[in-house]
């Protein structure tokens, strides 16, 4: 058996941005995947570019900022920043070169098979194809270009943040001297990338071709420069660096310093420069030089830069066929009744799992309490929400009604600051009282407090949430969510409240555990006690879902726990640095990765405890910014039934055949064997059984089976 001092040896650990690609990996298999719908695959691979896009944003332009810095701390797995940097550099490359073979190997051969033709170069153009394109060109597209031209008297432009650029070399024209200049046309985002063309042939009515808006302009940009001959003309995109680096203990207005932030966002040091693998070598050296990138930071590209466009592709019209039916989320038995949210709340805890079932009873639970008469106060947690939150009116029309509305709104939540801001202007207009959130801490945890007048006193209503209050994404993304009137939880709620909005913590907490002070311990006492019951012979077990696990001293203490013989099952979406199956530590660790058409993001736990199981819900992963930088709730789920709620979602993931891949002692992911198994995807069979449960209790549901629309997007999660 190992010793303790063995488990912190940084060959026991894998590098964070290591796991984190591999987990785009397993998005992209779901893009390479045969038996996935064509336009869903379309969609699977435009994701994989959105999260690398903001992979460089922030982690790799993080690790650029520490080398700048000579910060030499190495990471969890041994690696300094400049070694990861070298690594990523590698891996990167390898997963961009993948990314555009799946794309034209793979997507581009089966879409003309099933009526969607892309052109992908200009010089493909029939005649009449190119007569329609100078058309558009000049009808469309020329009054909202501007050329940029750089010479003595006009520098290099700013090229804005993951823009789309068309650079060119030009010779004036009749000039002995032959000067070769540079020049720049932004290709606009105002217009659609995808651009709708005549068939090549006459009889092909059931053919659509298109072309993208960047070979148009290639085309045409002679127009742009009709005193110079274009001596090539390429696509260029860059990544620049968008973490924010606020200092908040200097800011006087917290909200004002975000705002002049997000502006400096667009014009951080490039971090990556994308140009087409066949683009002129002197055009490329001339943008690495104004850039001021490495020829490592140049991902030569063999196909279309940007392929998160594959998004607008996936909105074509007449292509149904090729893609999955819609998922409706079903309504909450418990809620189809008559009875005002509060009724059926104080008759029993109520347990949501979005997006199987309907976010509604959320947005039900704030609207009913705006208009309550005997509703006095509300307050709530706000971290991402819609474009056009019902929530927001709500909280809104409560304070207008005159009731207290306390609302926390994080205007650090990573690009959705812009958002944040309009909402928390707009609250404090309708008469809300707004704060912005701890000094040095995000405030992550999804809580909302309704405070109530009845009969028998005073009585709080609260709703806990493994997700944001955001009524888009609960269609998208898989969450739990309590709502619950037990005073217990009510008490903790108000002292939640209390501290966000003051400086007062209570001494000791009744049922919450809160981070950054109390939740790392707990989550540590609970593993450490299924330690002790394995010591003394009895039966340890722990299973736990997350998006990511990277917490050093997390890891370390299921290490210890499993070497002691609990048996720990984990359900990790994203980053995992834990490594399992090493002899002695590992052994009896087992990680497995969903991967599916929803976005796994419920954090759910289960501890055995010697045949008294306990259930908890979390906003936190197990990692250092939610354990020890940001506010988040863990909180217990202790009523019977719904206990074997999570018992059964925890379980269908763990016997998925479909979706899941198995994390290797060697570090890679690997699909389930699954001979001798039942094909067995959990996301289909929750929500085979949510229309079911529906059906019971609502009248003319609808009996079709959909199966869910595609979302694996990263947003805060990196």
């Amino acid at each position: 058996m190992a010793e303790k001092k063995d488990l912190q040896s940084c060959e026991l650990y894998t590098n964070r941005e290591k796991s984190w690609l591999l987990f785009n990996k397993r998005v992209l298999s779901e893009a390479r995947d045969k038996q996935i719908p064509l336009f869903e695959r379309l969609k699977f691979l435009s994701i994989t570019a959105s999260n690398l896009d903001e992979f460089f944003m922030v982690r790799i332009g993080s690790l650029v900022d520490m080398v700048h810095a000579k910060y030499t701390k190495k990471d969890i797995a041994g690696l300094s920043p400049k070694e990861q940097l070298v690594m990523l550099a590698g891996e990167t490359h390898e997963f961009a070169a993948l990314q555009y073979s799946t794309y034209n190997r793979m997507l581009l051969p089966l879409l003309k098979q099933n009526g969607l033709v892309f052109v992908e170069h200009h010089e493909q153009l029939t005649e009449e194809q190119g007569k329609f394109v100078d058309d558009y060109f000049i009808e469309n597209v020329y009054p909202v270009l501007t050329p940029m031209a750089v010479d003595s008297s006009r520098p290099f432009p700013l090229i804005r943040n993951k823009t789309l650029n068309i650079g060119a070399l030009l010779v004036k024209k009749d000039s002995k001297e032959a000067e070769v200049e540079f020049a720049t046309v932004q290709v606009p985002s105002v217009l659609s990338r995808i651009v709708r063309i005549p068939n090549a042939k006459k009889n092909e009515e059931e053919v659509t071709t298109v072309i993208l808006l960047e070979e148009i302009i290639e085309r045409n940009i002679s127009k742009l420069f009709l005193n110079y001959d274009v001596r090539c003309a390429h696509p260029f995109r860059i990544t620049r660096n968008a973490d924010l680096a606020i200092d908040e203990d200097e800011a006087e207005d917290l909200l004002l310093e975000i705002e002049k932030q997000i502006k400096k966002r667009r014009w951080g040091h490039a971090v990556r420069l994308e140009v087409e693998d066949t683009a002129d070598k002197k055009l490329v050296k001339m943008l690495r030089k104004e850039l001021d990138v490495e020829e490592s930071d140049i991902f030569y590209v063999d196909g279309p830069l940007d392929l998160t466009f594959l998004m607008k592709v996936y909105g074509l019209d007449g292509f149904e066929q090729l893609k999955t039916v819609k998922y409706t989320p079903q309504p909450v038995p418990e809620f189809s009744g008559e009875d005002s949210v509060f009724d059926v709340i104080r008759r029993g805890d109520v347990l949501l799992h979005h997006p199987y079932q309907t976010f509604e009873p959320v947005v039900d639970f704030i609207r009913q309490a705006s208009k309550d008469p005997d509703v006095l106060a509300i307050k709530q947690t706000l971290y991402r929400v819609s474009g056009n939150s019902p929530i927001i009116a709500a909280l809104a029309q409560a304070a207008e009604n005159g009731k207290q509305v306390s609302v926390l709104v994080e205007l650090k939540a990573r690009f959705d600051e812009e958002n944040n801001i309009v909402w928390a202007r707009k609250l404090e207009k309708a008469g809300c009282h707004v704060i912005y959130g701890l000094v040095g801490l995000k405030t992550h945890s999804k809580i909302t407090l309704v405070v109530r007048r009845e009969e028998e006193g005073i009585r709080r209503y609260v709703h806990l949430g493994t997700g944001n209050y955001n009524d888009a994404t609960a269609k998208l993304y898989t969450d739990v969510g309590l709502m619950t009137a037990n005073e217990a939880i009510g008490e903790d709620a108000t002292a939640v409240f209390n501290m966000l909005s003051g400086y007062s913590e209570p001494r000791s907490w009744n049922k919450l555990s809160l981070a950054p002070l109390w939740l790392k311990d707990r989550f540590l006492y609970l593993i450490e006690r299924e330690k002790k019951h394995a010591q003394k012979g009895k039966t340890g077990r722990i299973v736990a879902k997350m998006n990511s696990l990277c917490d050093k001293d997390i890891i370390v203490a299921l290490y210890e726990a499993s070497q002691a013989g609990v048996q720990i099952e984990l359900i990790v979406r994203g980053i995992c640095c834990l490594k399992t199956g090493v002899p002695g530590v590992s052994e009896n660790i087992t990680v497995r990765s969903i991967v599916g058409n929803f976005l796994e993001h419920a954090r759910i736990f289960y501890f055995e405890n010697d045949g008294k199981p306990e259930y908890y819900c979390s906003s936190a992963d197990w990692m250092p910014r939610n354990l020890e930088r940001r506010v988040e709730i863990l909180f217990p789920v202790e009523d019977p039934a719904l206990q074997q709620k999570l018992e059964h979602i925890l379980q269908g993931q763990l016997k998925d055949t479909m979706k899941a891949q198995i994390l290797q002692s060697d570090g890679a992911y690997e699909k389930v064997d699954r001979r001798g198994k039942e094909n067995y995807c959990a996301q289909d069979a929750f929500c085979r059984e949510a229309i079911a449960e529906g059906q019971k209790r609502v009248e003319n549901a609808d009996s079709r089976v959909f199966i869910p629309k595609t979302h694996v997007e990263m947003g805060d999660d990196i």
